[in-house]
C-alpha cells in the first residue's frame, strides 16, 4: 500500500495536483512513478532503489514522497557513515534542485528555489522524517534490549529455583535414607530374626510377609531416593495397570479378601492413565487396611470406549466401625485425576466406602 501511495503521489504531483507540473511528455512521469512505486516495494531488501528514485523524482519532477521515505528509511536503518554519506547527498539532490529551479524558473522556482522555501523543504523532506526514523530506530532497540534483558533475569531465575530444587531433593533423600531407611531396615532384620526364631507357624507366616514387604519398601525407597538426588527433573518410577495383580496379591497376603473384575474389552490405554488408575487402587486397598481390614473388598475395571472407570467398593466392617471420610490421600488423588480431565467420587455406601474414578483417554493422552 506504500508503495502505490508513492506512485500515486509521484504522478499527482507531475500532473500539477499537489505538486509542480511537468512539462516533459507523460511517459516520463508515468515511469518515475512506477519506479518509485518499485523502489518503495523492495526498501525491505534493497535501499539504493529507493535513494535513487527520491533524487530522480525531486529532480526531474520535483515529486517529494520518494524522498520523504527514503530520509524516513535511513534514519530507521542507516548508521554511522553510511548515515552520514545519506546526509551528504540529500544536501547535494538539493542543491541541485534549487539549480534545476532557477534553470526552469516559473512556478519550479518559486517552489524549489526561493530561500524560504528551500529550507522549509529541507526540513519537511530530510529532517523531519530522518529524525522520526531515528526515534522509531532508538525505540526498538531499547524494546530488544530491554525484552533480552527480561528473558536473561527470566532463565537466571530459572537457574536459581532449579538449583534450590536440587539443593531441597539432595536434603529430603538424605532425611529420608538417615531416618526412613534406617529403621525400615531395622524392621526387615527384626522380621528376619522372628522368622527363624518363633515355633508357631502363623507367627513364622506374617514374619515372613513382614521381611519381604520391607525389602520391598527398601526397593521402592531406593529408587525414590535416585529419583530425587538427580539433578533434572524427574518422575518416581510408578507401576500401571500391569502391576495390578500383584497390588492385590500383597493385599490379600495382607489378610485383606479382595476380588477383582473387569468389564468390557480391555484396550491399550496411555502410560498415565494406567499409573493414576493403579494409584487409585493402592490408596483405596490402603485405606481399607487402615479402617476396614475385615471387610470384603471388590476392584473393578470398567474399559469404556473413551476412557477407563475404577470402582473400589468394601462392605461394612464385621467390627461395626463407622469408616471416616476421604484424607489427605484421596484429596491428592483427587487433584492427579483432575489433571488428566477426569473425576473422582469417594463416599459412604451400604455401611462400607466407594472409590469412583473416570479418567477420560484423552486427557491422558
Amino acid at each position: 500500500m506504500l508503495a502505490v501511495t508513492v506512485a500515486a503521489a509521484v504522478w499527482a504531483s507531475a500532473t500539477g495536483d499537489i505538486g509542480v507540473r511537468s512539462p516533459l511528455p507523460g511517459a516520463v512521469p508515468l515511469a518515475l512513478a512506477l519506479l518509485s512505486g518499485w523502489a518503495v516495494g523492495m526498501v525491505r531488501t534493497r535501499r539504493w532503489p529507493l535513494f535513487l528514485a527520491a533524487a530522480v523524482g525531486w529532480l526531474v519532477l520535483a515529486a517529494a514522497a520518494a524522498g520523504v521515505v527514503a530520509s524516513y528509511q535511513a534514519g530507521l536503518r542507516l548508521r554511522g557513515r553510511r548515515l552520514a554519506g545519506f546526509l551528504a547527498g540529500a544536501a547535494v539532490v538539493l542543491a541541485g534542485g534549487v539549480l534545476v529551479g532557477l534553470a526552469v524558473g516559473g512556478v519550479r522556482r518559486m517552489t524549489t528555489a526561493a530561500s524560504g522555501n528551500v529550507l522549509m523543504l529541507a526540513v519537511c523532506l530530510v529532517g523531519l522524517p530522518l529524525v522520526f526514523g531515528l526515534w522509531v530506530r532508538a525505540r526498538q532497540e531499547t524494546l530488544a534490549a530491554l525484552r533480552d534483558r527480561a528473558e536473561r533475569l527470566e532463565r537466571e531465575q530459572e537457574a536459581r529455583a532449579d538449583r534450590v530444587r536440587a539443593e531441597e531433593r539432595t536434603r529430603i533423600a538424605r532425611e529420608m535414607h538417615d531416618v526412613v531407611a534406617h529403621r525400615v531396615s531395622l524392621m526387615v532384620v527384626h522380621a528376619g530374626a522372628l522368622e527363624v526364631t518363633a515355633a508357631d507357624p502363623t507367627t513364622v507366616e506374617a514374619a515372613a510377609l513382614i521381611r519381604t514387604t520391607g525389602r520391598q519398601a527398601l526397593t521402592d525407597l531406593r529408587e525414590v531416593l535416585g529419583v530425587l538426588r538427580q539433578a533434572g527433573p524427574g518422575m518416581a518410577p510408578e507401576r500401571g495397570l500391569d502391576g495390578l495383580d500383584e497390588l492385590i496379591g500383597e493385599s490379600r497376603a495382607a489378610g485383606l479378601r479382595v476380588s477383582r473384575r473387569d468389564e468390557g474389552v480391555p484396550t491399550a490405554l496411555p502410560a498415565t492413565l494406567g499409573r493414576t488408575a493403579y494409584r487409585v487402587v493402592q490408596e483405596a486397598l490402603t485405606n481399607v487396611r487402615k479402617h476396614a481390614a475385615d471387610a470384603e473388598v471388590t476392584v473393578c475395571l470398567r474399559y469404556l470406549s473413551d476412557g477407563l472407570e475404577v470402582l473400589v467398593r468394601n462392605g461394612p466392617a464385621e467390627g461395626g466401625t463407622t469408616l471416616p471420610g476421604a484424607g489427605q490421600g484421596l484429596l491428592g488423588l483427587r487433584e492427579r485425576v483432575e489433571l488428566l480431565g477426569g473425576r473422582l467420587e469417594a463416599r459412604p455406601v451400604d455401611g462400607g466406602f466407594l472409590v469412583r474414578v473416570l479418567i477420560p483417554t484423552a486427557g491422558a493422552a
